[in-house]
């Protein structure tokens, strides 16, 4: 998940939150039926909301006032990005503004830009669509337009403007900040405004957030509502071949995608798709014969359905365009494949609905960056755009960014189509070859290594299971059949392989059959079963034979920590048993996201999407009921991601977390802020609140007694629940990332497996890349020697990294919730440190 810019978070902690001068006077308890009964007095009550910038603050940001507008076609998440970017501008001492319906709303002024206050945009997250409108606005094209559009935001008294929309809207946005100076003079002179109305405001900071399904600007991995269209695409797929299944039948599937072909190539990849069209890269010969070999060779090997997906703009090499119609067609034609074929055009259902997770934080961690940006632009900032790399927030020059992609577009049209591909992102190019490969790769005998460099490698998941295991598996499958390798499954990790590899009929070591692989890529699950057993527990001795026995050359294991613990023992072993001197590498799988190494794990995005999913549900039912808290467990081990992260994406009003730890006075704390909270609620807006704790964020409390204190200190006030979403967070179909991503790291790690080849004991020895893990850390994919992370990364007591990157996240969650600032518990004593204190051998600190 994304990484938010550490030096946000190195500043004075005045400038996050409000100094508050209250002081702990005085904490009885009392035991009562319900609970525990917190009475606390201070000298200064907390405020909900901060009030006021600190002196540090005012010197930055001296009362700015700041618009956010939505623009072009909607995207899922847009909502999200004018909460974050409108709480965040209050938060920081700003006036926040909303501009309705657009440059439209620029233009004509008025209403339509609109002062807003923090609870203003409650609920938005959950919602589709922009809440704020998006019109087209043909006055702005007209410098007539732009100068009036200048005067209204003069009248309102903003010179701060952050849009959200796609390349066309932004380079508008541009254009018209290049022309503010011009266009202030021109009022001044006209007589429409006075010299001193625009003294204050003689420079236009901008900055641009990309909202768009296509996800087609270049300069950015990803675009805030592309995955939830990905979302809607792929479930639709996935609807479509069962019916497509149970008749044997061919469906041409339409997605939207003029100029670009990420939501049809993303698609492919994550459906298993037979066939795809995009613009940037047509089919090199004939594209009808290719088509109709590559579905008759899925036939002949038993498949019975047959999924092409195609993007709108669509081309063949000589840049005519290619509709379904003809797709389809061809596959019915009686005297070629004869299939029943279906067209499926999905339209514009691609851009409804709510943000799925993802988009939802991208959407977030991008306001707050914007806001921060317009804070700190000066006349000589060039206008930026916020991009995500890998998983890193940046900012990148905006108009480098819109004429790389309006190259794109030149480059199809001029049949310039490698260009075209070298334009797009790493991940596009790579995504593309991982949809050949694992698609029509067994078709292309050219890439069969000679037969004394092909391996046998053996796959095998380890710990609990993970959406996108199965996608994995499938693409490493895939990839090894391509290349001559024979891949092995061995079933129920290593209890199955040590104690069920030789049963009969089916032993635990078996061959994998591609027609039932093909099959596994939108499943959940593992389809080879999974288990926490280590190998010491197996019995290493038992395991280094097997190895030996079944003659394995390398290792590919998918799994959470007890596989990177796996990795670790077969490392260390290596010295006694040389059959372990084989490569081996790990893809992180897990929800907890807990594996050094890497910041994503296959898995995790698929939690969050169920559980931001429960939570909305949960919320809708706190919400009717006005003034209700639901106190929600989740999964994670002792790594607070997936609490910190659903906060995120809910907008929790509090999280509790391992790595923080809880305390009876964070809770008296809680306490008196939802009081303050409920006491302002007026029954006419959202009022259900979420809070969200890790399952071992404290040893005592649980969300049980967390539901019981505050019903109890509620006096009446307000009603209070718990909620166990359990062992659904681990469940359900795969997220389209997690597909994707699976496809991509197990090909990449399937070839760093590759590079060491058969019969290399005594480099394997030498060489610490031997056993390693694949991560995706910052803006870069890398591979890390696992001896390093165990021994230098590796908090094993607590089954996590050291160091958390997505910690600095928890006080984003926090400020957009309006938490007040609190106290963290002491740190516990351990040791004879702890006993000497008990026995009063030493002061307590």
């Amino acid at each position: 998940m994304p990484i938010f810019d550490r030096a946000f978070f190195s500043r004075p902690l005045s400038i996050l939150y409000n100094p508050f001068p209250a002081l702990l006077a005085l904490v009885l308890l009392s035991a009562s039926s319900l609970g525990i009964r917190l009475l606390l007095s201070s000298t200064t009550p907390r405020k909900v909301l901060p009030k006021k910038m600190s002196t540090e603050s005012n010197k930055m940001a001296p009362r700015k006032k700041i618009a956010v507008m939505t623009s072009g076609g909607d995207s899922p998440g847009m909502n999200a990005v004018v909460r974050a970017c409108v709480r965040m501008a209050i938060h920081m001492g700003c006036d926040a503004y909303c501009v309705y319906e657009g440059y439209e709303g620029l233009v004509r002024g008025g209403d339509l830009i609109k002062k807003m206050d923090w609870y203003d945009v409650r609920g938005w997250l959950s919602e589709g669509g922009t809440l704020i409108g998006t019109a087209r606005c043909m006055a702005f094209y007209e410098r007539a337009g732009r100068l009036t559009a200048a005067k209204n935001l003069i009248l309102n008294g903003i010179d701060a403007l952050i849009i959200c929309g796609g390349d066309g809207s932004l380079t508008g946005a541009d254009r018209f900040r290049a022309e503010w100076p011009s266009l202030l003079d021109e009022l001044v002179s006209t007589g429409e405004l006075k010299a001193e109305q625009i003294h204050a405001y003689k420079h236009l900071n901008l900055v641009g957030i990309v909202g768009s399904i296509d996800n087609d600007l270049s300069g950015t991995d990803a675009t805030v509502g592309c995955y939830s269209a990905l979302a809607r695409i792929c479930m639709c797929v996935d609807l479509i071949e069962a019916t497509a299944s149970s008749h044997s039948r061919a469906f041409v599937v339409e997605v939207m995608g003029r100029h670009c072909g990420w939501l049809a190539l993303m698609a492919g990849v994550a459906t298993g798709a037979d066939f795809i069209f995009i613009p940037e890269k047509p089919r090199e010969d004939n594209w009808r014969e290719e088509m109709c070999n590559v579905v008759q060779q899925h036939r002949k090997l038993g498949k019975r359905k047959t999924i092409v997906i195609i993007a709108e703009g669509a081309l063949d090499k000589f840049g005519n365009k290619i509709s379904p119609e003809q797709v389809r067609d061809l596959l019915a034609d009686k005297d070629g494949l004869a299939l029943d074929t279906r067209i499926t055009t999905l339209g514009h259902v691609q851009r409804g609905g709510t943000a799925v997770a993802y988009d939802r934080m991208l959407a977030t961690l991008q306001g707050v960056e914007a806001v921060k940006a317009v804070l700190e632009a000066t006349p000589g900032t060039k206008t930026c755009f916020i991009a995500i790399t890998e998983n890193k927030i940046v900012r990148k020059p905006l108009m480098e960014a819109v004429l790389d992609t309006k190259q794109v577009a030149k480059a199809i049209e001029s049949q310039d189509f490698d260009g075209a591909m070298a334009l797009r992102d790493a991940e596009f190019s790579e995504q593309y070859k991982s949809f050949m490969m694992t698609t029509a790769g067994q078709m292309d005998h050219e890439k069969m290594l000679p037969e004394k460099e092909r391996m046998k490698i053996g796959f095998i998941n380890v710990g609990a299971p993970a959406g996108g295991m199965n996608a994995a598996v499938r693409a490493g499958v895939a990839y090894c059949l391509s290349r001559g390798h024979e891949p092995i499954a061995i079933h129920n990790g290593f209890a199955g392989f040590a104690r069920h590899h030789g049963d009969s009929p089916l032993g635990a070591v078996r061959p994998f059959h591609w027609l039932e692989v093909d099959g596994w890529a939108s499943k959940g699950g593992s389809e080879i079963g999974t288990n926490r057993e280590l190998p010491s527990e197996s019995g290493m001795e038992t395991i280094a034979n097997l190895i030996e026995q079944y003659q394995f050359d390398a290792l590919f294991l998918i799994g959470g920590f007890e596989a990177f613990h796996a990795v670790e023992e077969l490392r260390k072993a290596r010295e006694q048993y040389p059959s372990l001197c084989i490569p081996m590498t790990l893809l992180p799988a897990t929800i907890s996201n807990n594996v050094p190494g890497t910041e994503y794990s296959l898995g995790s995005d698929t939690c969050l999407n169920e559980l931001v999913d429960y939570c909305d549900k949960i919320k809708q039912s706190a919400s009717a009921t006005r003034r209700r808290v639901f106190v929600i467990e989740t999964q994670g081990g002792r790594s607070g991601y997936v609490a910190t992260f659903a906060g995120l994406g809910v907008g929790a009003s509090a999280v509790y977390l391992p790595e923080e730890g809880l305390s009876l006075e964070m809770l008296s704390e809680d306490v008196r802020h939802l009081k303050e909270v409920f006491a302002q609620d007026k029954g006419q807006s959202r009022a259900g609140r979420v809070i969200l704790i890790n399952e071992k964020a404290s040893k005592v409390y649980n969300a049980k007694l967390i539901a019981d204190i505050l019903r109890d200190e509620a006096h009446g006030r307000f009603e209070s629940r718990e909620g166990i979403p359990g062992h659904m967070q681990q469940g359900g179909v795969p997220s389209p990332m997690d597909r994707c991503r699976a496809v991509r790291l197990a090909i990449k790690c399937i070839q760093q497996l590759e590079k060491y080849g058969r019969n290399v004991h005594n480099r394997v020895k030498t060489d610490p890349m031997s056993a390693s893990v694949i991560g995706i850390k910052g803006a870069s994919v890398v591979f890390t020697p696992i001896q390093r992370l165990a021994e230098e990364e590796t908090d094993w007591p607590n089954r996590r990294p050291k160091a958390a990157f997505w910690l600095s996240m928890k006080e984003i969650v926090d400020i957009l919730g309006g938490r007040p600032r609190h106290t963290l518990p002491e740190p516990d004593l351990t040791g004879v440190k702890a006993k000497d204190v008990k026995r009063g051998l030493e002061p307590i600190q």
